[in-house]
């Protein structure tokens, strides 16, 4: 049976707030840039925020749409009218706080109740709806956050400033980033009931592997565009070229609508370029260790660049200090992926699962709950 404990309540208040806070403070940063005449950069963070909004509010339309078996066309006009307004995310977390409440606080016995007022169902409801949320964050972080730190460290090193809360800000920001990853991870395993879900030790394994592997990443494609950003772009460009054939390839089925389908392998696509993700449930072995030799090399080739044809503009003190973060923080990554895979990866559990399952016969079938479009997911 799927939980959502009184924990999990707690931290979905908490992400509201965080949310709303990170809307007033990317309209702040991008008023701060204006206000400096700085509109370049005012723009790219408002624009930034206004493409990951659009995206969202275009799958949480859809999704309502999948998830309605006879949608009143009527209230179909309600639902689209609200997205368009980009409230989509709020009706959301308000049919998240609805059942999340009466999961964590009311539902406490299985007495002779109607179905949609039964505790399996109450829970089932909610973890659902926290998936759904955790996903829109997924393309909310890629799509809005992670370019905008991007652009955070290019203003830090192209104007050389030393303000230790642009510095704290950066920090917070890949924090952030990796946090959501795992945030994702941990509502996935528990909207699949056949999934142990992350202990502590997983969460942690998980969590640095993400953090140090994106830190390398995106400290790397910011060393390149300072260096050119012709050559930024357009290895961003093909990266997202490679990643975005390659979801073609595995033939997603995410979305019912062709349209839709091809928006969530383009947005798909994006994510890939600062870190893997499984789209589909088949073995990924080999695509996740071809991804990371690939980041290697790119990374090894960037630091070769800057330390035998040093730009004039680069400091040896702070190349230095950047450099030994690369290298650390990639080998570190890449020591945390493989821990986690070979020790905390879901196909573990499923290989005990499936033993389970054959000794029990066909005794399991009868606890099997629908687990809906995140299913293939995990199974990577």
């Amino acid at each position: 049976m799927m939980k959502f404990p009184k924990q999990d309540f707690i931290f979905l208040v908490s992400g509201i707030i965080i949310h709303v806070v990170d809307i007033g403070v990317d309209f702040w940063v991008a008023s701060k840039y204006f206000c400096e005449g700085q509109y370049w950069w005012g723009v790219l963070i408002l624009c930034y925020r206004g493409l990951s909004s659009v995206v969202i509010q275009l799958f949480s339309y859809e999704w309502f749409k999948n998830d309605c078996e006879n949608p009143n066309p009527e209230k179909l006009k309600w639902v689209f009218l609200v997205r368009f307004f980009h409230c989509g995310i709020f009706i959301r977390y308000w049919f998240a706080l609805k059942y999340g409440y009466q999961a964590a606080f009311k539902q406490n016995s299985n007495g002779d109740v109607p179905e949609t007022e039964h505790p399996n169902f109450i829970h089932k409801k909610a973890v659902d709806i926290m998936t759904d949320i955790s996903m829109l964050k997924v393309f909310k972080t890629f799509l809005e956050s992670t370019p905008q730190l991007f652009v955070q460290i290019y203003i830090l090193r192209e104007h050389d400033t030393n303000n230790f809360c642009q510095y704290a800000a950066v920090i917070l920001s890949f924090c952030g980033i990796s946090y959501l990853t795992v945030d994702y991870q941990i509502s996935l395993r528990k909207s699949l009931p056949d999934k142990d879900e992350f202990h502590v030790l997983s969460k942690l394994v998980y969590l640095f592997y993400k953090l140090l592997t994106i830190t390398s990443w995106i400290l790397s494609i910011s060393l390149i565009t300072l260096l050119s950003a012709r050559s930024s772009v357009f290895l961003l460009i093909l990266l997202w070229s490679c990643g975005f054939c390659w979801t073609l390839k595995q033939h997603t089925t995410f979305c019912k609508s062709k349209v839709m389908e091809y928006l969530y392998r383009t947005v798909i696509g994006i994510i890939l370029i600062f870190t893997f993700f499984n789209i589909k449930g088949t073995k990924t072995k080999v695509c996740i260790s071809i991804y990371y030799t690939t980041h290697t090399l790119l990374t090894l080739g960037v630091l070769l660049r800057y330390l035998f044809w040093k730009p004039p503009f680069t400091k040896e003190i702070h190349f230095t200090i950047v450099g030994i973060l690369t290298i650390v923080s990639l080998v570190l990554g890449i020591i945390f992926l493989l821990v986690y895979y070979r020790h905390f990866h879901p196909t573990v559990y499923c290989r005990q699962q499936m033993c389970s399952d054959e000794a029990d016969g066909e005794s399991g079938e009868k606890d099997r709950v629908e687990v809906g479009r995140f299913q293939n997911f995990i199974m990577q």
